[in-house]
């Protein structure tokens, strides 16, 4: 028994100078560290494999893109950056040895607070949209509702077999004569802003008559959906600075467009119509409609046609939203 506490205190003595000694280099640091906090435990030794994963991780690596004031388009969004997971990465292949693939595990890089739009405006003060940040692969139908009534329908139907969810700027004068409409647009799951209320030219207003107009369509937005805009567009896009300030006083983000179908002219043609959002349409558009029965025809191939560019279909929200789109990855070989 005493043999063995001696041979105990000998070993403590030789190995406990020894674990005190490693603590001070960084790496052995950093893996105490990561241990205690239950998170991976990162990989120590680097092989093939692991240099060509740090290889690949550092072409599809992004960094946080911040917003900013546009010359041409004003205001534009953020985009959050992303990174690959290369600990995740590398032990799924380690445990795939047979697999001659690489598996990518990403993890998003969220913008900064600091780098928002909303901090923007708090130093230039608000500014109109007219897209979303161009690194971002998706797009937004915004649908100005003041008349067509009898083409929602259709339209609905399509972007449901589409699964495709819009925004949709509501008229007042129009919510008030059609309430259950609107509240068929929410429940199709699709979004809610304003459109004034009698579809005046904003810019030629009293700061008190824009503001009568905007809260008198929000009073209805709220009464008939329970739900609050977070997004004004103003009638024929006429704008001014008075119109962009009293809509930030609602809490609402002025918005206009980056693709117009210019569907409201009856000479627009369906294929017309198509081959102009294919020309203009890209990442971060916001595309113009309305819902009329030249719009109802060609919304179909217009979806399409964003589609096969690789650009996903959402809300305004999404669009200007600075969180990444799901990351899609071909699989490569190793």
């Amino acid at each position: 028994m005493k043999r063995k506490r001696l041979r105990m205190g000998l070993f403590l003595y030789a190995v406990v100078p020894l674990l005190a000694a490693a603590s001070h280099f960084p790496s052995v640091t950093a893996y105490i560290h990561t241990v205690r906090a239950g998170e991976a435990v990162p990989v120590l030794s680097r092989d093939a494999l692991w240099e060509k994963i740090e290889e690949g991780a550092a072409a599809r690596s992004e960094l946080p893109v911040k917003a900013r004031i546009d010359r041409v388009w004003r205001a534009v969004p953020g985009y959050d950056g992303v990174t690959v997971d290369k600990e995740t990465t590398y032990r799924i292949a380690k445990r795939k040895p047979n697999d001659p693939t690489i598996h990518w595990v990403y993890k998003e890089v969220p913008l900064p607070d600091r780098d928002g739009l909303d901090a923007l405006f708090r130093k230039t003060g608000p500014q109109p949209i007219y897209r979303g940040n161009e690194q971002k692969p998706m797009a937004a139908l915004m649908i100005n509702v003041a008349w067509g009534t009898e083409h929602l329908p259709e339209m609905l139907d399509i972007l449901a077999r589409e699964k495709v969810s819009a925004t949709f700027f509501l008229d007042g004068s129009w919510l008030k004569k059609h309430p259950e409409m609107a509240r068929e647009l929410v429940r199709r799951g699709h979004e809610i802003g304003n459109h004034a209320y009698s579809h005046p030219l904003m810019s030629g207003l009293s700061t008190g008559a824009i503001h009568r107009e905007i809260a008198k369509t929000e009073a209805l937005i709220e009464q008939t959906t329970g739900l609050n805009s977070r997004f004004f567009a103003p009638p024929a896009g006429d704008f001014n600075d008075a119109v962009v300030k009293e809509a930030d006083k609602f809490g609402m983000k002025t918005v206009l467009w980056t693709v117009d179908t210019v569907d409201w002219k009856k000479t627009s043609t369906p294929k017309w119509m198509v081959n102009r959002v294919k020309k203009g349409v890209g990442k971060g558009s916001l595309v113009l409609m309305h819902p009329t029965d030249r719009t109802a025809a060609a919304l179909p191939k217009i979806i399409r046609t964003v589609k096969h560019k690789g650009i996903k279909l959402g809300t305004v929200s999404e669009v200007l939203s600075s969180k990444r789109v799901e990351h899609v990855e071909p699989v490569i070989a190793f």
